[in-house]
């Protein structure tokens, strides 16, 4: 028996609950990216960039190969895009309702 999609989800949720994860898999929604270059982009160590990685291939979220003398990365399937995407909606709309609420309460004086 496979497992319920519900503890599959948060897997893929857990998966994603790390900065430097999420900021790899904004750099490669935009293109690809050689791990110099990710590198560059992000500020975290080589080998803690090679772990982050290494979580992101296990999950099949991005895809190696190598080009000349250099490993290049890209995600393995557009909807990771779309679901970053969505994410950023989500947390300007949550932003706004907060602010919203917050000016509410200055008003009301609450």
């Amino acid at each position: 028996m496979g497992v319920p999609l519900y503890q599959a989800k948060a897997e893929f949720f857990r998966t994603l609950g790390h900065p430097a994860r999420i900021r790899i898999l904004e750099l490669l929604a935009e293109r690809d990216h050689a791990v110099h270059e990710l590198l560059e982009q992000i500020a975290i160590e080589p080998s803690n960039l090679s772990q982050q990685l290494a979580v992101l291939r296990r999950t099949s979220m991005v895809v190696s190969r190598r080009e000349g003398g250099q490993v290049v990365y890209s995600v393995s399937v557009p909807e990771v895009r779309d679901l970053l995407l969505a994410a950023r909606r989500i947390l300007v709309g949550l932003a706004e309702a907060q602010s919203d609420f917050e000016d509410d309460l200055m008003v009301t004086g609450r």
